[in-house]
């Protein structure tokens, strides 16, 4: 079973920094890309960052670009994301993710696994 589980969110300060971390298991997780997204209050849930799978290559959301810093360690089954100078508008709980191909008996589909999410607040 694909487990997720996020940790390090919390309370911060405009301008404050966090390390938030995920750990997974129940799958080869060097084998998988792995992805943040955040969902906001009373908002739909926004891509935040991706890494590949040798952790070799990133993108990011624009949101997140020269801020935010995503990494792996596959030793540890682990993805992390620094979050630095934060805003009252990076307020949002915070997921990990990944996707797998599936094929449903008549075609492939990706199917979605989500962490139960971790909570950032930042004001002030």
């Amino acid at each position: 079973e694909v487990r997720l589980v996020e940790s390090g969110g919390g309370w911060v300060q405009p301008g404050g920094s966090l390390r938030l971390s995920c750990t997974a298991s129940g799958f080869t997780f060097g084998n998988f890309d792995m992805s943040w997204v955040r969902q906001a209050p009373g908002k739909g849930s926004e891509w935040i960052s991706n890494i590949n799978e040798d952790g070799d290559r990133t993108r990011y959301a624009d949101s997140a670009k020269g801020r935010f810093t995503i990494s792996r360690d596959n030793a540890k089954s682990a993805l992390y994301l620094e979050l630095n100078s934060l805003k009252p508008e990076d307020t949002a709980v915070y997921y990990c993710a990944t996707k797998e191909l599936a094929w449903d008996g008549a075609k492939f589909y990706y199917r979605d696994y989500w962490g139960q999410g971790t909570q950032v607040t930042v004001s002030s």
